[in-house]
């Protein structure tokens, strides 16, 4: 028997049975697309999530007073945590002997800015840090200077603007030396930065940042920061953890033998949590896929046992003019694997749309995770063995003579 034939026959069962087919297939196809739209999400996630790494460099580490990504409920004991303030910061800076290039990180305000008749939107996030920043943080400047540890010492009104607020404010114009106004303060801008893009729909480039002393005198002081300090080399991440480690528990007054009251974070680490977040979603997304599959497989039996009972007759004919068991047995299971198959080509490409709904959301690049893709091909088809042989083995021990009784 030719594949063309069994192809039609497979298509005739179903016709013949729309009901009952339509609802097996919906079956197969919920519990494919419930394990595609799931890894596919994932995958767009963990895309998303290596792009982005190099906001922070791989030889940077990050003071945080508490994690930046939690899994499960919060710990009371690390939010009722003291803040990490800019004297930490400076404190740590000057301890340092191994890690040279610390920056305060902290966002000061989100507020318009203006220059001359031009204003942008009062999204414009106001960083306050030093001249380390640019540099743990990846970014490239396209004109003008950094700052200097002068222009952080006498605190002076600076700033360095990203590609949003220059192409707002600057279309014509080039920005260096220009003085823009920040909730009513005069900044002469000294630098512009290239493009960073967007992450999760907020722009990299909608920023300004002024040195956090000028900030201080602006908005105050009393505030949790973080604080990013680069390792001298990428070998030398651990003992910079170390040495980090050290002194921010001299300087936090951390008693022996109890526990960190802050965190410390490497690309490392945050990537070992983000998998652990992954590796639950694909587990949940395999777990409802498998009982939802088993349980079309069962649909996928039952719609064969009835198909076999319908087509008794048809059986016996076939054996009467020559059909082996082994041929019935190829019949039934090429049509099992057939509607298996057809099921799951849907659900994988319903899955896939629906899991780069993610990457449209998070603007990045769609995934099509070709793994899951070929392992939910193969799994249909173990599917179509598994639920088909039964139907198939039933079919071919029907007696020739009886069948062709059968009415």
């Amino acid at each position: 028997m030719n594949l063309i034939e069994v192809f039609k026959q497979a298509l005739d069962s179903l016709w013949a049975n729309k009901l009952r087919s339509s609802l097996t297939l919906l079956a197969l196809v919920v519990g494919v697309f419930s394990v595609i739209v799931s890894t596919t999400a994932v995958a767009v996630l963990d895309n998303f999530f290596q792009n982005t790494m190099s906001i922070m460099g791989g030889d940077v580490v990050n003071v945080s007073r508490t994690p930046s990504v939690q899994i499960g409920e919060s710990d009371r004991s690390k939010r009722n945590r003291e803040d990490i303030t800019f004297d930490i910061a400076e404190e740590l800076q000057e301890q340092m002997r191994l890690g040279k290039k610390m920056s305060p990180d902290e966002t000061f305000d989100y507020t318009k800015v203006v220059y001359e008749d031009e204003e942008t939107d009062p999204t414009v996030r106001i960083i306050g840090s030093n001249e380390n920043y640019l540099d743990n943080n990846a970014y490239d400047l396209k004109d003008g200077r950094n700052f200097s540890s002068e222009d952080i010492q006498y605190r002076r009104p600076y700033a360095i603007i990203g590609k949003d607020i220059r192409d707002k404010l600057f279309k014509n114009e080039h920005p260096i030396g220009k003085g823009i106004r920040i909730a009513g303060h005069r900044y002469q801008v000294i630098g512009a930065l290239d493009s960073k893009g967007s992450i999760m729909g907020q722009s990299m480039d909608e920023m300004v940042i002024i040195p956090y002393t000028t900030a201080l005198n602006v908005y105050g002081g009393d505030r949790n920061i973080d604080i990013m300090v680069k390792a001298p080399a990428m070998d030398l991440i651990d003992a910079t953890i170390d040495e980090v480690t050290g002194i921010m528990r001299v300087v936090r007054r951390v008693a022996p033998g109890m526990e960190n009251d802050f965190e410390i974070e490497t690309n490392d680490t945050l990537a070992g949590t983000f998998d652990q977040f992954t590796f639950i979603l694909y587990a949940v997304g395999f777990i409802i896929g498998g009982i939802t599959l088993f349980g079309a497989g069962i649909g996928v039996m039952n719609i064969m046992l009835v198909s076999v009972t319908e087509r008794t007759r048809e059986i016996g004919i076939r054996k009467a003019v020559g059909a082996t068991k082994k041929a019935i047995v190829s019949q039934f299971l090429a049509e099992t694997i057939f509607i298996c198959q057809l099921g799951g080509l849907i659900g994988i490409i319903l899955g896939v749309l629906a899991g780069n709904g993610m990457a449209l959301w998070i603007e990045t690049e769609p995934v099509v995770p070709i793994w899951a893709v070929v392992t939910g091909f193969m799994g249909m088809f173990v599917i179509g063995l598994l639920f088909g042989v039964y139907p198939a083995y039933k079919a071919a021990q029907l007696d020739p003579i009886e069948s062709l009784r059968y009415e």
